[in-house]
Formats: C-alpha cells, structure tokens, sequence
C-alpha cells in the first residue's frame, strides 16, 4: 500500500492564526485551505478507497471552515456598522438631553451671564424647551411635538383685533369597557385646533370639543344638482339653527348668490394665498359629494387639516360614511361631540428635476391622500424606474408603471393593480407595480417612516409622467426623480361608529367583499 506523510511547516499549521480580538483570520483559514488542497493533490494518485474518503473528509472541513470564516468577517463588519450607529445615536441623545436639561435646572429662566450673547430667537427657543420640559412633567405627553404651525402667539394677536379665535379640542384613544383613569396620559390637547402626526397607535381615536366650533368650511361637488340643492339647505340651516360662519369656494358662493341674495353671509377667498391659511380659520369641514371631494378638500389644506365630515353622494364611499338625508342629526352629533376619526395619512412628494442647479429651482412638494402614479404616458416603450428605499436599492420596475399609494388609498387605483386592501388607520406605504415585465414581482408595504425614491435612468429610451391623486400631472425627463415620505399632517375624518366598523361597511357595500350567494331549496 501506498503511505504518505504530511510534513509540518508555519505555512500549513494545524492551529489557525488569530487576531489581537481573539477572531480567527479569514485569509489564514483561505491560506490553510489552499495549503491542505496543494498537499493532497500529489498523494491522491494510487491512493485506495479510504485514503480518497478521507481526502474527501478533509476538503470538507477545509470548505467549512472557510464558509465560518466568511461569516465571522461578515459579522464582524456588521458589528462595528452597528456600534458606529450606535454611538453617533448616544451622543446626539447626549447633546439633546444636555440642551433641555440646561433651561430646567434654571426653572425655564436663563442665567444673565447665559443671555447676554442671545439674540431674541435663540431666547425665544430656550423658553420654549423650559415650557416643553413643564408640560412633559405634568401630562406625560405635550402639545409641541403635535403642533409644527408655530401660530401660538397668532391666537392672542387675533383676539385683539376682534377675529374669532378657532375652536379647540382633544384627543385620545379610546377605551371600551375602562371607566378608569389608567389612559389619562394618552390625551393630547390642541390649543389650535391644528393636527400633525407624532405617534401612530393602534386604539380608535375620540375628538372631544372643548370650545364649540365656530366656523365650517362646505365643499360640494361640481356640476351637480342634487349637491347644490342639499348644500343650500345645509347652509341655511346652519346658519340659522346654529349660528356659524360659512365659508364655501368662490364657484359656490357665486351660484348661492345667483339663487338669492339671502346667502351674502357666506365667505370664500380670492386666491390661493389666501386659501392657504385655511387652517388658522375654519373649524370643520363639510364634504358633499363622494371620495374625489374628499380629495379634493384634502388638497385645499397644505399644512395641519381640520376635522372632516363627509356626507355621500357618490357611488363607491370609501371616505363618505354619513349620509346626506340625514345631515341635520348627523351635524348636531358631531357639533356636540365626542365623536370617533380616523387620521388618514398623506403623502408628501417631491420632483427633483437634474435640470435643477440649486433648491430653489426646484417645485413645491405635493401632499397626496391616495396615490402617486408613475407611468409610461403616450409612450410605446416599458418604464424602467430604479427604485430605492432610504438609499437601499429596492428594484427595477419595467411594465406599465408603479403606485406609491397610502392607506386610504389602497382601495382605489392600487387596489385595481392588484394591492392588499388595508385598514386606513394603518400607517404605512404601499409599493404597487402596474402591469409589471415579470410573473414574481408582488406588491409591498413600506413603514411609514421611510423615504421612497424614483428614479429615471439617465439612458431611458423615454420619460414617464408622475400625477398626484389623479391630476396635476408631471412629465419626468431621464435623471429626475420623485421622493415620497410620510407627510407629518394626517387628513383626520369623522367616522360614523369608528374607524374599524366604518372600514369594513365600505368593503362589504361598496366592493360586495367576499359576497357569496346561498341558494335556498325548497322541499317537495
């Protein structure tokens, strides 16, 4: 029989090198494989049955020792990413926490050796954070972090001169079956009556009035008569039974006033500057007509929305729970309060275009409440749109097109895509391709705090066209791109029982969902 021996030297030691850390070297353990490899290739040549089984054994445990060695480097590389994140996180926490703390100890009072070299804002901003810091200790949760508008001095300026300060309200999350007070820190009160987004929670929301509203915002659909008809009354009868201000879009106002003179009470505005201050103005908002009103009131907002109330009078009603024959009990329900709403989320969209040499060139964003789309327009040829989630590559689209769609909006155009219907209250981002160039490409759901980026490759054989919530459409030349994150300002609309009953109804009567039909039998 034919014998070999392995002669030992450094290159080929059994005992795999180590770092200072105590990790094994991955190169070492490659080396050590390759070594192992050269010495058994020469003796493999007339070797029996056993002698290649155990060659075999060998190339085995070199094999896996190299595929541990990978992981451990790979590992290890993740660690320090991890730990690098990590103390980044702990010292911005660190420099946070010594900025709040700093007008605490001094009971929301700087030094005078502190203010001396502040100037007004920078004075401004620290009691401010004393403020934050008093309203944390009492309640557990604070106003500031839901109110952005940063009119909070407006309310006393308006006072004085003579304007009506809007209403206020809470919020909080209901509790079904509690009569105690284990939810009391859940409650956040807004002194303006202005909504923002700070965290999401699964429990059905409750808005409690704490002044009476004083001021309604009706919006109806167009070139309808029954709108028309149903919004004279309702305007009437708030203003007699209830004695509102009434503000309507200056197409309406014009056709009450065709009818009679009767509604000169009613105010509107004259240009989109004055439409975006909206917010600091109306209480409530009146929808007539179906889904698109909805949408169309959403987009009047561009900051914090106001409470809506959408009365149906189209044909689907998603968004539309209550119904206009019954406008007056409704109305006196929601006037008085409490009532359950659902935050539906938008989303905030931005073109930017390559042509854009500096910010400014660049357009304002757009807040959607259904969906972003993205398709190929006129053009014969696929879109290919490289796609990528908090600069994580995500995938190439190819086919007709792709919806960024929220929530609320996954029973509309995404839902046709072939989307997952999804609870409105659920906040989060859906992926959805149209038509795509391959049989495993499945819709997906992004969380809601990511930023979703588009882009046209440079060398696009065409450009694709973005709209927002069906209109306003965009054409995108190859190197634009479109961002979509979260908008920090929910659209909060009025349910009829709360978000979760009202969901449900609109599936199972609007889009018959899973309706099946019994047949009955009769016995001869």
């Amino acid at each position: 029989m034919y014998t070999f021996q392995l002669k030992s030297n450094e290159n080929a030691s059994a005992s795999y090198p180590q770092h200072e850390n105590g990790h094994v070297d991955s190169i070492s353990l490659l080396s050590s494989e390759k070594t192992v490899q050269e010495l058994l290739e020469p003796a493999i040549h007339g070797m029996d049955g056993h002698l290649v089984e155990f060659s075999e054994a060998l190339r085995t445990v070199t094999k896996a020792l190299r595929l541990a060695a990978e992981g451990i480097a790979c590992a290890q590389a993740d660690a320090a990413e991890w730990k690098h994140k990590y103390e980044l996180e702990r010292a911005r926490n660190m420099q946070l926490e010594h900025k709040a703390l700093s007008p605490e100890e001094h009971h929301c009072d700087l030094p005078s050796e502190r203010t001396e070299g502040l100037n007004n804002q920078e004075d401004a901003t620290y009691q401010a954070i004393g403020q934050t810091l008093k309203c944390c200790g009492e309640n557990g949760i604070c106003t500031h972090v839901i109110l952005r508008d940063g009119e909070a001095d407006s309310d006393c300026e308006s006072v004085k001169n003579g304007k009506k300060k809007k209403a206020s309200f809470k919020l909080a999350w209901c509790c079904k079956g509690e009569s105690s007070d284990q939810y009391k820190h859940d409650v956040v009160s807004f002194a303006t009556g202005n909504i923002t987004t700070a965290e999401h929670s699964s429990k059905q929301i409750s808005l409690k009035w704490e002044t009476s509203p004083q001021t309604v915002l009706v919006l109806t659909r167009p070139n309808s008569t029954s709108a028309r008809i149903i919004c004279a009354e309702m305007i009437r009868w708030l203003k007699e039974h209830k004695k509102l201000d009434i503000f309507v879009e200056p197409r309406v106002r014009s056709e009450l006033l065709t009818e009679s003179s009767f509604f000169n009470f009613v105010h509107t505005w004259e240009d989109d500057k004055e439409a975006l201050l909206l917010h600091t103005k109306v209480d409530l908002v009146v929808t007539l007509g179906g889904d698109g009103t909805v949408l169309w009131g959403a987009s009047l907002f561009k900051g914090p929305v106001p409470p809506v109330v959408a009365f149906s009078l189209g044909s689907l009603g998603f968004m539309t729970p209550f119904y206009s024959e019954h406008y007056k009990e409704s109305l006196d329900a929601i006037l008085q309060g409490p009532i359950s709403i659902t935050l539906r989320h938008r989303l905030q969209c931005h073109v930017i275009q390559e042509s854009a040499k500096h910010e400014l060139d660049t357009d304002e964003p757009t807040l959607v409440l259904n969906e972003v789309t993205i398709n190929r327009g006129i053009s014969s040829f696929l879109t290919n749109l490289v796609c990528y989630c908090d600069h994580n590559f995500v995938t190439t689209v190819q086919g007709d097109g792709l919806i960024l769609s929220t929530t609320s909006g996954s029973t509309a155009y995404s839902l046709a895509a072939g989307g997952s219907m999804v609870h409105p209250q659920v906040p989060g981002i859906l992926f959805t391709p149209i038509s795509p160039h391959s049989l495993s490409f499945r819709p997906l759901i992004f969380p809601e705090h990511v930023t979703v980026r588009v882009q046209i490759p440079s060398k696009s054989r065409s450009p694709a066209w973005v709209s927002f919530d069906g209109k306003g459409r965009k054409k995108l030349e190859p190197g634009d791109a479109l961002l979509c994150s979260m908008a920090p300002w929910p659209v909060p609309t009025a349910c009829q029982v709360d978000s979760t009953s009202d969901f449900l109804r609109s599936i199972h009567d609007g889009l018959h969902w899973n309706l099946r039909k019994t047949l009955l039998r009769t016995r001869i």
